[in-house]
């Protein structure tokens, strides 16, 4: 477990560090931002929605709790402006409160993805593969980019930059740790927060498609790093 955390942790430190040196916009952060979009989407379809409905006694209630995950998403962003799906808004003067809101709701994000990973999950008996983390580090990666590149002033990593990456980077780490050690959550439960949290993960997926195609125009260029990245996600799931 002390590896994944050092995974997850540094993966949101070295996405927010990257900001510094990979330019806004650019081709390679867009083609990266859809790769990981379609790698995110395939991993929940073909890992996370058959391992909860394969186990559950009462799938209905579990598709609720998917659809709830969606909505709670959407919420969310409400106070991060898409920054967890790699949406860099830039603000001239962010207040104080905006900045609590944008950083404690991108924390509620990490600790639940990071829950995802704890062993005690009953799918865990059955199979065992790491798609679910690279999937997450990889959705981790642009929004720590984004993160810092909303909030930085001036191109300067100010102290507050910083604090803020770290409270972000940790917060998927703590989220692994206390479903791992300290909350002792049923099957039933597990499953229900599985199927929560996929909900927010079909949300973000789907909106990293929509926002890679303004005017909903069709790119072949998208299309196909769309499909190697459903690709990956299918190597990654069943060979590693």
């Amino acid at each position: 477990m002390f590896v994944i955390i050092l995974v997850l942790f540094f993966s949101a430190i070295l996405g927010g560090l990257a900001e510094r040196v990979v330019p806004q916009g650019s081709a390679g952060v867009k083609h990266s931002l859809i790769f990981a979009g379609s790698f995110l989407f395939s991993i929940t379809i073909i890992h996370i929605l058959p391992e909860v409905f394969s186990l559950a006694e009462d799938p209905m209630r579990l598709g609720l709790f998917i659809l709830f995950g969606f909505f709670f998403q959407q919420l969310l962003e409400y106070f991060t402006s898409g920054v967890e799906h790699g949406h860099a808004h830039i603000h001239d003067h962010m207040t104080g409160a905006s900045r609590v809101g944008l950083v404690v709701a991108l924390m509620i994000h990490s600790f639940l993805e990071g829950a995802l990973l704890t062993h005690d999950s009953p799918f865990h008996e059955q199979h065992e593969s790491y798609s679910l983390l690279v999937g997450i580090v990889l959705h981790k990666l642009p929004a720590a980019f984004a993160l810092v590149a909303t909030l930085k002033s001036d191109k300067q990593m100010t102290p507050q930059v910083w604090i803020i990456l770290v409270l972000f980077a940790v917060a998927s780490p703590l989220g692994l740790m206390l479903s791992e050690h300290i909350l002792t959550l049923s099957s039933d439960s597990l499953l229900a927060l599985f199927a929560f949290v996929s909900g927010g993960f079909l949300h973000i997926s789907t909106t990293i498609f929509v926002e890679s195609s303004p005017n909903h125009h069709f790119g072949i260029k998208k299309f196909v790093v769309s499909l190697t990245g459903a690709i990956v996600a299918i190597l990654t799931e069943f060979v590693l």
